[in-house]
């Protein structure tokens, strides 16, 4: 397994993807211990991690950058690229989920007229209305959803919870689930036919290491 560029997300999946990278055979040692550095080196096997914004992984890895990478879910159903998705790993599980009001709970949303939904997946947010028959205007937002609903910004929100504490916290319910995610896998096309045999050897070893 040779020359393989490998896409890890900076954030709350860094830590368990760069230990099953490891438990694979690939070592970046210094990953852990210098904060500012983006490009790791593993002279074995002459493969290297790049550390990028868990959106951009998803980028790395389509556009050839990186061969390989992981990333959760929910940032590539929502990304809409064309990658492969061969390998989905036993952590960073969580749902996207619309959420609302306790009032709104048992609520026909068909009745609602104007809905507007706050997300930062306006993607999977405006295909899962779409499926539902329902029209809503997408209010996009970078972060604290939570206070859409909760001061009259918007009626719904959509966005990601694992235990769901930040949504009981704000006065907030889950209604629905729209998708549930965990880390995955995902590979450059190109690389999985020019590179198919290191590709298809760290795959194996990957899910090995991910105890699969």
């Amino acid at each position: 397994m040779r020359g393989l560029t490998v896409a890890l997300p900076k954030g709350r999946l860094f830590e368990r993807s760069l230990q099953v990278v490891e438990a694979s055979g690939l070592r970046f040692h210094a990953a852990r211990s210098d904060s500012r550095r983006l490009m790791f080196a593993d002279e074995r096997s002459g493969s290297r991690m790049i550390l990028v914004k868990p959106v951009d992984v998803v980028t790395y890895v389509e556009h050839g950058a990186a061969d390989v990478g992981i990333v959760g879910e929910d940032v590539l159903h929502e990304s809409g690229v064309d990658v492969l998705e061969p390998l989905t790993l036993p952590f960073g599980q969580c749902r996207i989920v619309v959420a609302g009001t306790p009032g709104q709970r048992n609520a026909n949303l068909r009745l609602m007229t104007n809905l507007r939904v706050a997300t930062k997946y306006p993607r999977l947010t405006r295909d899962h209305f779409a499926r539902r028959g329902l029209s809503a205007e997408l209010i996009a937002l970078s972060g604290s959803v939570e206070l859409g609903p909760a001061i009259g910004l918007a009626d719904l929100l959509v966005d990601v919870v694992d235990t769901g504490r930040t949504l009981r916290d704000n006065g907030l319910v889950e209604i629905e689930t729209i998708l549930r995610c965990a880390a995955c896998v995902i590979v450059n096309r190109a690389s999985q036919v020019i590179k198919s045999e290191s590709v298809n050897q760290w795959l194996a070893q990957m899910q090995v290491a991910s105890g699969q």
